[in-house]
């Protein structure tokens, strides 16, 4: 394929979206900037600080270091897919409650990696989720208000990660 662009069809949050893209444009790129979703941020575009961390297939992946044309046929979840009908799932709703985001760029990123070790392991303890995490980093420092998060997910009990 290529160099010209080339026409892409990506299952967004259980949306087909078409668009037209080079071979090498990340797929950060085709959802910010050619498909208008912007949940997933672009903080150190070298796939160190999971702040672009969507979910392919199910899996969380940096979607800075993975190229758009990798995911036409897969199932892409980004933080959008965390709230229906105007309600919070579960995970993003906790964040909110203990106030564990403050300028807000990682959030998308914990918050979708987060969704993914509670789909894997409904009963994941603390110390589980928190090793699922291990790829972002927050350079604001609210992991104490995310343990307190992560806690009360953990309280509630399996399927507390499902949406609601």
């Amino acid at each position: 394929m290529g160099p010209a662009a080339v026409r892409l069809t990506l299952v967004v949050n259980d949306a087909k979206m078409t668009t037209t893209v080079e071979p090498r444009v990340t797929l950060l790129d085709a959802l910010r900037n050619h498909l208008d979703v912007t949940g997933c941020k672009r903080v150190c575009d070298r796939g160190t600080c999971g702040a672009c961390t969507v979910l392919l297939d199910n899996e969380p992946v940096y979607a800075c270091t993975t190229l758009a044309l990798e995911a036409e046929g897969r199932r892409i979840r980004t933080a959008e897919s965390l709230v229906e009908g105007g309600r919070l799932d579960a995970i993003p709703a906790a964040f909110v409650a203990c106030d564990a985001q403050q300028c807000g760029f990682c959030t998308p990123g914990f918050v979708v990696s987060m969704k993914a070790v509670l789909e894997k392991n409904p009963k994941a303890t603390p110390r589980e989720i928190e090793r699922g995490l291990a790829g972002n980093i927050c350079r604001c420092g609210t992991y104490e208000q995310m343990r307190h998060a992560i806690e009360q997910l953990c309280k509630a009990g399996p399927g507390a990660g499902k949406e609601k």
